[in-house]
């Protein structure tokens, strides 16, 4: 369990750097994307694990980290505009 949890956050860390780019505009800045994609690896590799249609692989691990962390970046964004 410890391996796959490390293994998320590492992903989390490029996956919050592609989040960063893919969500432009008033952003968080290149430290709160990363955190956002190591929250967002996490969460979205839960999830997928949940689901069962996790396939493993580096690739997969970085789309499901990157997705992950796209949401959370949008939610954030909401949550500060109604703020």
């Amino acid at each position: 369990m410890a391996h796959g949890f490390i293994w998320w956050i590492v992903v989390g860390l490029v996956a919050g750097w592609a989040a960063g780019k893919i969500m432009k505009g008033g952003g968080y800045g290149v430290i709160a994307d990363i955190l956002l994609g190591i929250v967002g690896g996490i969460v979205g590799g839960w999830v997928v694990g949940l689901l069962g249609i996790g396939r493993g692989g580096l690739i997969s691990g970085i789309l499901v980290a990157i997705l992950g962390a796209v949401i959370l970046i949008w939610i954030t964004r909401l949550i500060k505009k109604e703020a």
